[in-house]
Parts: C-alpha cells; structure tokens; sequence
C-alpha cells in the first residue's frame, strides 16, 4: 500500500518518478504494469478529492495505457538483462533521466540563489577621523553632537527601509508553477507564437525574476511544452510554444 500527498507534486513525471522511487524499483526495469495501477489510482484520488487533473497528467496516463497494453504483447514479458531499441520502455526510461537531470539542475540553481540571497556588500568607509584622535567626540560642540546625531537617526531610518524592502521581496517569492501560468498568459496576451527571454523579464528585471523565469523555462522544456533556440553563445533565447500548446 502506498500513500501520497496530492499537494507535493509538481507534476505528472514528478508523480511518476516518486512511484518508482517508492516501490523501489530499478529506473531501467520498470514494472510498467504495477506503475500504470499506481498512477491511475492516484489520478482516481484526485477527482475523488475534486483537485484538478491537468491536461498533462491525463496524457501521462494514456501513454503509461499504451505502453501496459505493448508489455503483455506475447513475448514482452520475458526479462531482459538490458534496455535496447526493442524494449518499448526505452523511450520512457529517457525522458524519467532526462527529467532527473533537469530536477537536479534546477534545485542546484535555487540553492544558489538562496545562498546569496542573503549576502549585502557596501563600500568602505574612512573612519580615520575617528581612529585618529579618539577624544574628538567629547572635543565637539553641541552644534557638531546634533549632526551625528541627526546622521545616526538617517542610517537608522535607512536601515529600516532596507529590512522592509527585503520583507516585501519575500512575499512577493513565486514557485516555478505559478511562473509556468505567468509565462502562458504572457504569450496569450502578446498574441505571438514565439517570444525572447529578454521580453519575458522586461517589466522585471531583477536577478530573482530572471532567474525563476528560466526555472520554469527548464521545467517547460523537460515537459516539451516549449520548444527554445539561442542562436549564439550568451545571446538572448527565443522561446516557442509546442504544438499541443497552441
């Protein structure tokens, strides 16, 4: 008996994948047919919990159907000491490692990106001023004691201003599903069959935008939902819908 959460799936080879993992199966001798249960059991339970079973899911499942129905063909369920051309799981074996690199690639990435999140760097200061004659401040005038206090009380604010900018940048975080919708609506909006990725981070540039926009970018690609070309080393990327998405 198995167990799953339906809220922890990013999508339909995410949910295959953990099945796998799960039963503790070999990625390249997959039980198709104990697979294929599994994953229509978990689709079941979807619509019993009235989720929404996307487009994507569905398809996954009717190929998982195909490839059952070619595995009890006489003569398939014989063992096969390696995967070849014959084996009409190969196809399917692929597209779960290609998926694997991708997933690994971008928590690679979003690690990264929290990791130096939190770093801030400002020039330095010349405080010799201070170093050199430690007596200065007791030395100073009332006049001179009101502007270093009026300057402690600007960086204080500043300080302020910053910690709240950086409190409303993690609100406004967004996972790479939510980007995924963004990035269609903005091709339904544009009305255009292919876009660069300099216009999908035009009204926000920032280094966060960028680089969740190419995570979704990944994700869609790993999912043939786009299709992406650069035509030269670091030169922007044009990026197209599929077929399937249009």
């Amino acid at each position: 008996m198995y167990k799953v959460k339906l809220e922890q799936f990013e999508g339909p080879m995410d949910l295959l994948v953990y099945l796998i993992e799960h039963a503790r199966m070999s990625i390249y001798d997959i039980r198709v047919s104990e697979i294929t249960a599994q994953y229509l059991d978990y689709i079941a339970e979807m619509k019993r919990q009235d989720v929404a079973v996307t487009q994507e899911f569905m398809v996954l499942a009717a190929e998982l159907i195909e490839l059952k129905s070619r595995m009890l063909l006489p003569g398939s369920d014989e063992p096969s000491e390696a995967l070849g051309e014959e084996d009409p799981r190969s196809p399917l074996v692929a597209r779960i490692l290609e998926y694997k690199q991708f997933k690994e690639a971008a928590s690679f990435l979003a690690e990264q990106q929290e990791a130096t999140e939190h770093i801030h760097t400002k020039p330095q200061e010349d405080i010799s001023r201070y170093t050199d004659d430690p007596d200065e401040l007791l030395k100073s005038d009332l006049e001179k004691f009101a502007a270093a206090f009026r300057a402690f009380l600007f960086r204080k604010q500043r300080l302020g201003e910053m910690r709240r900018t950086y409190e409303r940048i993690e609100r406004q975080r967004m996972s790479i599903e939510t980007r995924i919708s963004q990035i269609r609506e903005f091709f339904t909006r544009r009305k255009k069959k292919k876009l660069m990725f300099s216009e999908m981070v035009e009204e926000d540039p920032s280094r966060f935008n960028k680089v969740i926009t190419f995570m979704s970018l990944l994700e869609m690609l790993k999912d043939r939902r786009v299709k992406a070309e650069q035509k030269k080393r670091f030169g922007d990327i044009a990026v197209s819908l599929t077929e399937e998405q249009n």
